[in-house]
């Protein structure tokens, strides 16, 4: 025996010995404990997780009379006067007379009983006309309604303004329960407590109730560009939806102001939050936007931005209404807003957000200069932060965050190090041979990920070949066995073979199970550390998979149970009871939210990729190290066989049965949204060159037109040839999502005219040859209903270039990408003519010939057509949802 061998026995004492190392192993639990050790996880997950996730509080009533909290009640039936409003779309005279009269009425009362000694409260409306730019177009608008209350301390000198926002418009056809009049009710329920109790606050606070947001964020813009209040927001909170009746969760922070977390932290009595939400948000990969986004782009100023996130299904459809939000839901948000605003209206912060100096006040002066370089330590900087299960909250910035991920990766490393170096003087073999089993182990385990993610993968593209995409849309079980079960199959396939072939192996089996947690948590530490470097913050959830297995690592090696058979293993299931809960918790938060907007996020890509790829993440980080510990039962095979098992039923319920149809009435509808279009062409010398009418769709699911099965769609065709041909495809393309996902739109032709209510009127005023010579200016004026869109195309062929306009400059310098045009989306509040010119330039100064082609798209929203179009729209099945009107699309050339 070698003198490091003795060594090593003799400080255990007892003098372990290879006997005692390699002890009888083959007493080993029965096999069918396998299946039920996994059992008893996703038993854990549904008797902890899931009852948090849902968990609400209890309501505040009037009577209550709690001074200074939040009254759930009373809000709710705040909520359900303005859902008795109706759908209240941008330009209606339900949004621009009715909800403004009702919210002014609200907020009257409020005033009556402010605390008029204490604070003042200032109330202004303002009519706002603008533009901005928005992915490829130019969105114009004009007469679009703010309701501005400021609310502040009459002691106070402030010059700094917190801004709270949320928006009263909808879209057509819904009542908009959730999105927004849900946070709009909030608002005005944090406003009134506010400015009825006893409790001063340092800075002014700005309540913005915006009148359009869902047709571009208009007055969002409108607002934060022109309001005189508008400079002095140093800081916003906007709220918003995607859902209806949960707890709202925080998507954004900052950008670049870690502090806000830290209120968050701070205020937050339910708090819902991670960092992962965020940096979702923020590559784009959620198919939804915020005003939080104009404040922060337009505004430059920092904040946090909260939203309705639970039940997308009914988000922007008629099923949007009060009896699907719980009183609770309610309460909770103005729990959590009640006590944010309070803060930040307090927060030292807010003086100068840009610079993050703090403000001296009656402290000492060596506390203010300790303040002041804990505030340097957030500047630039982003937070890492997240909830657990609702119970408590976590954040720290990520300078701290990256500390931490390093740290714990390599303390980890070098226990992992420590417990092989211990294995071959146990088992007297070389640490050579020990680190090479291990190495292979863990080119086992990045093999087992790959598996883990390709197999679930690959079943999303074999349905969605078959035409089966979104068979989990209402029944969410079938995740289980469609993509949770082959991930798990593919992380548990290699070690279990590996497990197998060993049993004669002079390493005992107890240590070659060990390497194999060992060598996912090497894996674990290399993904953290690239991670990291990589500016990843969402990093932290590895971190917490590393930290709490390197705990159990350390204990089992201080009380020897790294070296008694399988004695260590009660250890490092103990350590995953944890992690186990927040990864499970976490990954599900991300399917319930992203499941419905695959519903909604168009048809050009499969939406399963998205769900099978969070489901095996999930699976991944919440059976990685417990998944391999079913090689302690009996034939561990037959775990693997239960899990093919139940994946094979569900395929089977998912293709064979109605389970697997994805849409169900009033809980999972299918979206269809198409207008009823009649499109003229102009050519150069005034004739029609084509007058037809007809349907055009724009299908937000995977599935299109299979979705609507009773639906006769006879002599549809593609949109993409027209697309190639014409200039915008010779359609109305209504936004930005119908330009993007217009290759997969579809025409079907009809044979009655179609005859919008209020058509487009284009009049050319006049043609004017400019003193260069080699520049036209052509003028307009256009009249027709609230939403209109004018496409520009110059034929640069024959050298013709839109030098100038009455537009944005800065839209025309930003050239839209060939085959689109020029896009000007326009949007009024209070309708009026709209004049503009065209300034384009030929350097042979010809300009009798043609030179641009002009598309003028005009919508009659919340109209639903003609006695064909309303017979058309009846024969769409209960389960879909309708999003249509008539529509007039003319193209000149000039």
């Amino acid at each position: 025996m070698s003198d490091k061998d003795k060594l090593i026995l003799e400080e255990n004492g007892v003098g372990l010995s290879r006997k005692l190392a390699r002890k009888d192993i083959n007493i080993r639990p029965p096999w069918y404990l396998g299946p039920g050790f996994l059992l008893f996880w996703v038993l854990l997950f549904f008797a902890v997780v899931i009852p948090l996730f849902y968990r609400l509080p209890t309501s505040l009533t009037v009577e209550d009379d709690n001074a200074g909290e939040f009254i759930g009640d009373r809000a709710y039936n705040t909520l359900n006067n303005l859902v008795n409003i109706g759908p209240k779309v941008t330009g209606s005279n339900a949004n621009e007379v009715d909800a403004v009269a009702y919210l002014l009425t609200e907020i009257a009362d409020i005033k009556k009983e402010f605390l008029e000694d204490l604070f003042t409260l200032e109330i202004d409306i303002q009519k706002t006309t603008g533009s901005h730019i928005y992915y490829d177009m130019l969105e114009m608008y004009q007469g679009v309604q703010n309701i501005v209350v400021k609310l502040s301390t009459k002691n106070s000198a402030s010059e700094s303004y917190l801004l709270v926002n949320s928006h009263f418009d909808s879209v057509p056809n819904s009542p908009a329960a959730g999105d927004d009049c849900f946070m709009v009710a909030t608002m005005l329920e944090v406003l009134r407590v506010m400015a009825t109790t006893r409790q001063p606050f340092e800075h002014p606070v700005a309540f913005l109730f915006n009148g359009d947001e869902e047709m571009g964020m208009q007055a969002s813009h409108g607002f934060i560009t022109q309001h005189k209040w508008a400079p002095k927001c140093k800081a916003v909170v906007n709220l918003d939806a995607a859902g209806s009746g949960g707890r709202e969760i925080l998507f954004q922070t900052g950008p670049s102001h870690a502090w806000l977390a830290t209120y968050y932290k701070q205020s937050a009595k339910h708090p819902f939050a991670t960092t992962l939400a965020e940096e979702i948000f923020q590559m784009g990969l959620v198919p939804s936007d915020s005003d939080y986004r104009i404040f922060t782009q337009y505004g430059n100023i920092p904040g946090v931005d909260m939203g309705q996130a639970i039940n997308g299904f009914i988000y922007h459809t008629k099923y949007d209404r009060i009896d699907v939000i719980p009183r609770g839901s309610i309460q909770n948000t103005g729990d959590n807003l009640l006590s944010l605003v309070r803060n930040l209206a307090n927060a030292t912060e807010l003086h100068d957000t840009e610079n993050y100096q703090s403000v001296r006040t009656n402290f000492s002066y060596i506390y203010t200069n300790f303040c002041i370089i804990q505030q340097q330590a957030y500047k630039n900087g982003q937070a890492v932060y997240f909830d657990f299960l609702g119970l408590f909250f976590v954040n720290y910035s990520e300078k701290t965050g990256k500390t931490l991920n390093y740290c714990a990766a390599g303390a980890t490393l070098i226990l992992v190090f420590i417990s092989v170096w211990r294995m071959s003087a146990v088992a007297r073999l070389s640490s050579c041979g020990v680190w090479q089993r291990l190495i292979f182990l863990v080119i086992l385990q990045i093999i087992a990920f790959v598996l883990a993610l390709g197999l679930p993968l690959l079943v999303a593209y074999i349905f969605d070949s078959f035409g089966l995409s979104l068979t989990y849309f209402s029944s969410p079980a079938l995740l289980i066995g469609l993509y949770i079960c082959p991930a798990l199959i593919g992380l548990g396939l290699p070690i279990t073979i590996y497990y197998q072939s060993q049993q004669n192996n002079k390493l005992p089996i107890t240590y070659h199970l060990q390497l194999a947690l060992h060598s996912w948590v090497v894996v674990l530490a290399l993904l953290a550390i690239g991670g990291t470097a990589y500016g990843v913050r969402s990093i932290y959830i590895i971190t917490i998979l590393i930290i709490f297995y390197g705990i159990s690592l350390a204990l089992n090696l201080l009380t020897t149970f790294h070296d008694r058979g399988y004695s260590w293993t009660g250890l490092v299931i103990a350590s995953q009871v944890m992690p186990f809960l927040y990864s499970s918790y976490l990954f599900y938060i991300f399917i319930v939210v992203l499941t419905p907007m695959n519903g909604r996020s168009g048809s050009a890509s499969n939406p399963d990729t998205t769900i099978a790829a969070l489901a095996a993440l999930g699976a991944v980080t919440s059976f990685g190290f417990l998944l391999p510990l079913t090689n302690i039962f009996r034939r561990p095979w037959s775990v693997l066989l239960t899990l093919l098992l139940v994946t094979g039923v569900t395929i089977f319920l998912a293709c064979g049965t109605q389970i697997g149809f994805p849409y169900r009435q009033r809980t999972n509808s299918a979206r269809v949204a198409y207008q009823h279009v009649r499109r003229i062409f102009y050519e150069y010398d005034g004739s029609v060159s084509k007058d037809d009418s007809g349907y055009l769709f724009n299908f937000q699911d995977r599935r299109q037109a299979q979705a609507f099965p009773g639906v006769n769609l006879t002599g549809a065709i593609s949109q993409t040839s027209n697309c190639d041909t014409h200039m915008m495809c010779g359609v109305p393309l209504f936004d930005e999502r119908w330009v993007g996902n217009r290759m997969q739109g579809m025409w079907l032709p009809r044979e009655e005219p179609i005859v919008p209510p209020k058509p487009a009127n284009l009049e050319l005023l006049s043609k004017t040859v400019l003193n260069d010579t080699k520049t036209v200016r052509f003028e307009f004026r256009l009249t027709g209903p609230n939403y209109l869109s004018l496409f520009v195309q110059a034929y640069e062929d024959d050298y013709v270039t839109v030098s100038d306009w009455s537009f944005s400059r800065s839209y025309l310098e930003q050239k839209p990408a060939l085959p689109l045009a020029y896009h000007m989306y326009i949007t009024y509040g209070s309708n009026s003519a709209l004049e503009f010119s065209l300034d384009l330039t030929k350097p042979n100064g010809d300009f009798n010939v043609p030179l641009f082609q002009l598309g003028v798209s005009s919508h009659n929203i919340g109209n639903k057509g003609d006695e064909h179009s309303v017979k058309f729209a009846s024969t769409f099945p209960s389960y879909a949802v309708i999003t249509d009107w008539p529509s007039l699309y003319q193209r000149y050339i000039f």
